[in-house]
């Protein structure tokens, strides 16, 4: 497995003093954030760090000389809005720029794309899932064409008020991969892995490494804590906020030996990447490069 970042990190970051610092640190590749160029509608949203709506075979080649030069490459490009968003316009303008992504990724050679299916919070999930077969047979078959895969993270984009009721992305269980995987099934559709998620949903992400290893696209790595005395006073119907605190892995609840014994025992040898949302090491570049130095020397004593 080769050992990255998510680049939403990296706010404020141009390109070059991103990859720079990912580099220095160690990193050996990155999941660059392609979000349009300033529009950011949620916390670590927004960050663009690769303009897929104008890449052209200039700034493509300038792009890979430069990763190439610091010796890192590009996992994947990322973008993770809402393509289900009930608000039509919404939708169009997120499933535009997704294409542009599918565009950019397979100009560039990376051939993974990673991001969400979404949600509309007006309908059940099983509304839900044959509206997304709808939205998204489409794109798979132009991601086919293009040799581009597919990695859905298994986020539900359920944290506060902002994403309630429900959340913004139905792609959070098993039993849901299994219906949509039923429903859409294409070998460049797969999923791009976080097991913190299923720690404040309680579900076992050990097991679903090996029922889904031919599905995993891509990795990420962030914990969660989930603080139980205060889930015991709201419940599990509370914003998970109010019971569960994103961290820094190896500050959390995951068991990262058990997690990463899983993936090289299912044989994975791709990319995973930190994905950063501690709050306890933001505020200054001084604490968000710090935070990367912390996740890179603890994930080291298992990632080699």
């Amino acid at each position: 497995m080769k050992l990255g970042v998510l680049s939403a990190i990296f706010d404020g970051y141009t390109f070059e003093e991103m990859v720079e610092k990912a580099s220095s640190i160690g990193y050996e590749c990155l999941e660059v954030a392609c979000w349009p160029a300033g529009k950011a509608e949620r916390r670590y949203a927004g960050v663009s760090h690769i303009d897929t709506e104008n890449l052209d075979e200039k700034k493509r080649d300038y792009i890979l000389s430069f990763v190439k030069k610091h010796n890192i490459e590009i996992s994947s490009l990322a973008f993770y809005p809402n393509t289900l968003d009930p608000d039509p316009e919404k939708r169009k303008a997120n499933i535009d720029h997704l294409y542009s992504v599918i565009n950019a990724s397979a100009m560039l050679g990376v051939n993974l794309v990673t991001t969400f299916i979404g949600r509309d919070q007006n309908k059940n999930i099983g509304d839900n899932i044959k509206l997304a077969v709808e939205v998204w047979k489409p794109i798979l078959d132009y991601a086919k064409g293009k040799g581009v895969r597919i990695a859905i993270e298994n986020c539900p984009m359920l944290f506060g008020p902002d994403q309630w009721p429900g959340g913004q992305n139905i792609f959070f269980s098993p039993v849901i991969w299994r219906e949509m995987f039923k429903l859409l099934p294409y070998d460049n559709f797969g999923i791009n892995f976080d097991p913190s998620h299923f720690i404040w949903q309680q579900m076992d992400y050990i097991k679903a490494i090996y029922e889904f290893k031919d599905k995993i696209f891509h990795i990420h790595y962030k914990d969660i804590k989930l603080h139980k005395d205060k889930l015991a006073e709201c419940g599990s119907l509370a914003y998970p906020l109010d019971y569960m605190s994103p961290k820094l892995p190896g500050l959390g609840d995951v068991n990262w030996p058990g997690f990463i014994s899983a993936l090289t025992q299912i044989g994975y040898d791709s990319y995973s990447c930190v994905e950063m949302e501690d709050r306890a090491f933001e505020g200054s570049r001084e604490k968000i490069e710090a935070s990367l130095v912390l996740a890179y020397r603890y994930l080291r004593n298992y990632v080699i």
